[in-house]
């Protein structure tokens, strides 16, 4: 039981943990918390489906739910983020909400406002013995895909060319842009990631519940955002950090807290977040930053 619960918790903090990066992606370069990454995890779903429903065998439904994802993330940074470069933290906040809202209302009246149910394969709900164990397919497959995803994130962050000018981005842009690197291609990269790792997030999602609605990524993206401001907002370990933690913490409460207070668990979730806050006002892993004197 406490192996299982082990797994289920680590499955769902390796989603929370993906959105999360995405969002710190963004962040740490561009100074924006895109609160319509919810609607690429939407849209990669309705992606899904769609694909399903032209006959794509379920592999390459999955690589075309994720391709669009990003697509649609760098799209987005070109049609409404980039000609309010420069403008405050405000306008940019006002911004993503309209964005979000925008195809919010483009989901609810142009497919449904219902859930739609996604066909998954019947593989995905079976199970595996390990020993004395016995781990469903499903968070398995999350576990593997949001660790591999982790690490090839690192890698390209530390080894390719791409990735040190976003590491130094998000330390201190000025000085990149100073150094000739175009800002427009370092800041098109950073969403063209947080799309894939949202596009990601989104089957893993949607493996778990089986159904896609025009709210789906509300709540997750909303939880990615809490647990970026517990590891450190703007720092890429620390959003991992604090979306494993959120993950833990909420399967840990979800398996022992009396029936009496179940409906509060997330109340007590967001206790304990401004409780570490408190401790840690800076988040458990803050970002990096130059200070100049």
């Amino acid at each position: 039981m406490i192996a299982q619960q082990i797994i289920n918790a680590v499955s769902l903090g390796g989603v929370y943990a993906l959105l999360a990066l995405g969002l710190a992606i963004v962040f740490s370069i561009v100074g924006l918390i895109n609160f319509a990454h919810g609607e690429l995890m939407t849209l990669a779903g309705y992606s899904l489906l769609a694909a399903l429903l032209f006959g794509l065998p379920f592999p390459a439904a999955v690589l075309v739910a994720v391709c669009c994802a990003a697509l649609a993330a760098v799209a987005m940074e070109r049609i409404a983020f980039r000609p309010m470069r420069g403008a405050s933290v405000t306008s940019l906040l006002l911004t993503s909400f309209a964005v979000s809202s925008l195809l919010k209302v483009v989901f609810q009246n142009g497919v449904s406002a219902r859930p739609q149910a996604v066909a998954m394969p019947g593989w995905m709900s079976g199970a595996f013995s390990i020993g004395n164990f016995t781990i469903g397919v499903g968070p398995a497959i999350s576990i593997v895909v949001s660790v591999l995803a982790l690490i090839a994130l690192e890698l390209f962050l530390r080894r390719s060319v791409t990735g040190t000018a976003m590491r130094a981005a998000a330390e201190d842009f000025d000085v990149v842009r100073l150094m000739g690197i175009p800002a427009n291609r370092i800041i098109a990269t950073a969403f063209l990631l947080s799309g894939l790792l949202a596009g990601l997030a989104a089957m893993l999602w949607v493996a778990s519940r089986a159904s896609v609605d025009p709210l789906m990524g509300f709540t997750p993206v909303l939880k990615a955002f809490i647990a970026a401001v517990v590891g450190g907002l703007g720092s890429l370990p620390g959003a991992v950090a604090g979306g494993f933690l959120l993950g833990v913490i909420e399967v840990l409460l979800q398996a022992t807290l009396p029936p009496a207070l179940a409906p509060y668990r997330d109340a007590i979730v967001l206790s304990g977040v401004i409780a570490v806050l408190l401790v840690r006002p800076q988040g458990l892993i803050p970002a990096v930053r130059v200070q100049r004197s």
